[in-house]
Parts: structure tokens; sequence; C-alpha cells
């Protein structure tokens, strides 16, 4: 056999010519089991692809339950220092803050005299002592114990002499059909709404304090003030509606159903001053139109399809999440290093805006040059890389989506060049919706539709107390007992971004 290779025969056993005509294997030859071995090979490569997308799905999971927080997605804001020290006029500028804030608490004083035995000169012995100055002060920052009380309020009679006529002082304010106050009625919707603290918990706390109250009483008081808020709730939506640029989330919320708890949704929409929820039976785009539904502007949101019914040519412009993005490249990198590119570019576009915001230019024409100059350079070259990029890899691969992802949404994702109001992410509706993320934790669920709608209707207008600054408790305390007299004509004055103290003038 040796001799016949070296003589250019056939190496092939007696009976078994599998030689054929150069040219020809493509042309004339039928094999079933070549056939059955392509498909094969394309089913493993599928596998293959399937197989990596779990096991990046399972090494995301581990990260971001049991990761170091060196192996979670870092914050922009610490990237952007890229470990230089905190700037020093920035923290003092906190401390002096936080001190004033203490001062400003309430102060009792209590004066502390020498004891008798002690009323005496140490060195000499004499009794003879007088005051100097005000004397040594320490300040002690102590915890005074919420409490309730009862409160009898006693009316004045007058009877007129011809024993005919009466005159009765008028009562103080109070929420109508109710003995409770609007304090402990606010002090329920804040512990829900703003601190996820289910109302059995707050049970507790108040027996623990004397004051036995049962958890169907807060709830009945819980629903009565947001049957009292729908008026400025309805309005706060119809200010949304109007406003040029919108933010808008979604998030999970569990409704109790027979023998079980079905999925419902709560969706967030929100510009710089104002914060609505609405709760919504799913997730579908009906909610998006309901709100947004024939307005025009921009709306900031995800990928997700439900919004494209308001995204339209005669609707709004859709503006992208740049945080979705670089949260992808991000869990993308550990199998592909190469993706450290796409966040180095995507961090650029963030410290564009950085650099701007220090110098107090946010949302001006400097910031709008700075952003088609520099931000338009980092976009241009994160293209070519993409485009360069995408080839390389499976489309299934973790990378391979990422990139898919960001050229599927590249018009919305550069859209921020047109106007410096428009934020790079949309990391401000996410925020909104983590205090329905640890309720859901703590209360689990509501009980049903419209229970969650009047949680949303609470959280929308303390939600807003907060972005504005406003303590959510008087805030409720007082409009709780006004809204029902209030001119409708005025409704804007009760809305909490133009809300002001009662002894205070209305803002304009």
């Amino acid at each position: 056999m040796v001799a016949a290779r070296a003589e250019g025969g056939s190496t092939n056993p007696p009976g078994f010519d599998l030689s054929y005509p150069v040219g020809s294997v493509t042309e004339t030859h039928q094999c079933e089991w070549r056939g059955r071995a392509e498909e094969l090979a394309s089913e493993n490569t599928a596998l293959k692809d399937r197989l990596g997308s779990v096991e990046h799905q399972l090494e995301a999971l581990a990260r971001a339950v049991f990761g170091k927080k060196s192996e979670k997605l870092p914050p922009i804001r610490e990237q952007l220092r890229d470990g230089t020290p905190a700037d020093p006029q920035a923290t003092l500028k906190k401390r002096r803050a936080a001190r004033a804030a203490r001062e400003e608490l309430p102060t009792r004083e209590s004066h502390h005299r020498v004891p008798t035995e002690k009323r005496h000169c140490p060195k000499c012995g004499s009794t003879d002592l007088r005051p100097l100055g005000r004397g040594a002060e320490t300040v002690v920052y102590e915890y005074i114990p919420a409490r309730l009380e009862r409160q009898i309020h006693v009316q004045e009679k007058l009877a007129c002499a011809c024993g005919e006529g009466i005159v009765t002082a008028e009562a103080p304010k109070a929420v109508e059909g109710g003995q409770y106050g609007p304090g402990l009625m606010a002090h329920v919707a804040v512990s829900k709404c703003l601190d996820s603290i289910p109302l059995y918990r707050q049970a507790k706390a108040l027996a623990r304090v004397g004051v036995p109250i049962h958890r169907n009483t807060l709830g009945d008081l819980f629903h009565r003030s947001a049957d009292l808020a729908v008026p400025l709730y309805e309005r706060l939506l119809e200010l949304i509606r109007l406003e040029d640029y919108v933010r808008a989330d979604e998030t999970p919320q569990r409704v109790l159903a027979p023998g079980k708890t079905r999925r419902a949704y709560v969706w967030t929409f929100r510009t710089e001053k104002l914060i609505a929820y609405v709760h919504a039976h799913g997730r579908s785009g009906s909610t998006a139109v309901a709100v947004l539904g024939g307005t025009k502007g921009y709306v900031q949101v995800d990928a997700y399809s439900g919004y494209n019914a308001i995204t339209t040519p005669e609707g709004r412009l859709r503006v992208g999440c740049w945080a979705h993005v670089r949260r992808r490249f991000f869990d993308a990198l550990s199998k592909a290093p190469e993706a450290q590119r796409a966040l180095d570019l995507i961090l650029e576009l963030y410290r564009v805006d950085a650099e701007v915001d220090a110098d107090g230019q946010r949302g001006t024409d400097v910031h709008r040059e700075a952003r088609r100059d520099r931000s338009a350079a980092a976009l241009r070259e994160l293209s070519a890389w993409l485009t360069q990029e995408q080839p390389k890899h499976p489309p299934k691969s973790p990378i391979g989506e990422a990139i898919q992802y960001t050229r599927s949404q590249w018009d919305a994702l550069t859209r921020f060049l047109e106007d410096p109001r428009l934020a790079l992410d949309n990391n401000a509706s996410e925020g909104a919706l983590r205090p329905l993320a640890l309720g859901r934790k703590n209360y689990l669920f509501v009980g049903h539709d419209e229970a969650g709608e009047n949680l949303a209707a609470l959280m929308s207008l303390l939600a807003t107390c907060e972005a504005n600054g406003v303590n959510p408790i008087e805030y409720l305390a007082d409009v709780l007992l006004r809204v029902s007299t209030h001119p409708a004509s005025r409704l804007d004055e009760l809305l909490p971004h133009r809300w002001r103290p009662p002894d205070l003038p209305n803002a304009a």
C-alpha cells in the first residue's frame, strides 16, 4: 500500500473506491450522511449559542446576588472621579448644611445647679461663689418618641336672656366623617407610601406607644385620604400631559386574587417637578396612550414596545436610555473584554455632561455646543466600533445582543443632541419606582385594583412633595382639610409644587 501511494495509486481498501474526479464532489455527489452532518453541525452551533446565553444569565445572577461590590456595575459618578478624592468644598458645604438643620430643631433648655455639697471653692474652701457668665454648655440630640394625644374641643355656647337665641363657637376643622385627625391620616399615608411600612406594622408601632388602632381602621384612614386626594391626583396627570418632556417607566405589582395573586403594573410619568403613578391591570401600551396619547414633545423610555403607540410621527419623539446600554455591555464584559471600549465611550458622554453641570451650564447653549462637539465625536467613534464588531460575535451572545440593542435604538439614543434639556438616561424614572419596589418586599401585594389606584394617587402627591422639598406630612395634613371646600378654579394652589403652609401666601 505504501508503494501504491508513492506511485499515485489509490490507498483505499479493495471495493471501497472513494476517489472522485476533481470538481465533481459538490456537483454530482448526493450523500444523506453529509446532509445530516451539516444539520448536526448547525444544531450544535445553535446549542452552543444557547448554552453560552444560559451561562451568561447564570453568571449575571450570581454576580448580582453573591458578587462583591467591585463585580457590580459601578455608578457613573464614581467612574468619573477615577480615584480622585471628593471635592473638600462640597463635603464642607454638606456638613454646614447638616449643622444648620440641627440648629433649627426645637430646643429645650435645662439648667443644672451645682449640688449643695460642692458649692465651695476647691482651693480656699470659701462658699462666697458668684455666677461666672452663662455657664458651660453641653448639647445633646435626643429622640422623642412619637405620641398621639386625645384632643377634646369644647365649643362655648351662649344663650340670650330672651330664652330663644343660642350662639355656639365654631368647631375646629376636621376631615368630614371621621374622628381621627388629618395629622394621623397623613402619617399613615406617608409611612406606607414613602417609607414602605405595611399597615399591620404601623398598628404594632402605635400599640407600642399606647394607642391600639386596628389595622383595618388604618386601612380605612388610608383609603379615605386617597378619596379626598383624587381631584389633586387627576390635576397632576393633566399637568404632566401638558409638559414637553416626560420620562416614563413601569414595574410589576401583585394584586390579591381568589386563591392566589395576579400581576398588575404601576407606571410612572415624571417631569422635573411632577411625579405621577398609574395603577394598570396589565403592561399593555393603553396606559401610555391614556396618559400621553395625543400629545407632542419628548418621552424618555426604554426599548419596551408598549410605548410605540405614543412615539409616532404625530406623537412624541422617543429619547433612549444610555444606562440600559451601559448595563448590557457591562454584563457582556466577562465573556467579551472588547466591550470595555463601548463602556469607555459611553462614559465620555457622561463626562461631557458632568463637566457642563459643574460649571452651572446644564440646559444652556453652552451645554448644547459641548454635546454637538465632544459628545457627537464619541458617538461617531462608537457607531464605527459597533459596525466593526457586530460581524465578529454570534447574535445571541451577550455582546452580540448588546450591539444589536444599541444599533436598533440608535436614533432614540442620539436624540439628546437635539435639546440640552434631555437627559442621557432614564434613571430618574427608575428612581421614582424604588419606593414601590421596596413596598413589594414589605407588603407583598395590594388587596384589589381599587387599593392599587389609591396607592398610586397618594404616592403621586407625596413623591412630588419630596421632589420639591416639601414636608409630605405637613402638606397632606393641610390639604386633606382644605381640598373639599377649595375653589375648583384654584385647585393648583394645593398641588405639592405650588402649596404653601397656611400662614404663607399661595404661590402664583
